[in-house]
């Protein structure tokens, strides 16, 4: 198993969920973050002092998958978030150890 971490537009949540429950996506989890890359963000004056504001708003989308099917996802979520433009996002993959369903005590493929 593995986890896909994708940060992306917020203008990009919508579709990009409907897209994933498209590709039979079970169960994701989404969250309204801030962060900085290579947008830079932009400048911006508060009582006539020049302030750079960094931190750029960015949804966050966490999904657990079988192995075989992260490139799928991969894929999805780049043609549905992906503008050309600096500020798209990044994804992250990571492993996963172990997946554990709290109300049966299911593990493994079975519990996501």
């Amino acid at each position: 198993m593995k986890k896909i971490t994708a940060i992306v537009r917020p203008e990009k949540m919508e579709p990009l969920k409907e897209a994933l429950f498209a590709a039979n996506v079970k169960g994701m989890t989404i969250s309204q973050v801030h962060g900085c890359g290579a947008q830079h963000g932009w400048t911006e004056y508060f009582r006539g002092n020049e302030v750079l504001l960094n931190m750029v708003p960015k949804v966050k989308f966490d999904i657990v998958a079988d192995d075989g099917e992260v490139e799928g996802l991969i894929d999805v979520i780049v043609s549905c978030a992906q503008t050309g433009q600096v500020g798209d996002g990044k994804i992250f993959v990571f492993p996963v150890e172990e997946a554990i369903r709290i109300r049966t005590g299911e593990r493994g493929t079975e519990a996501v």
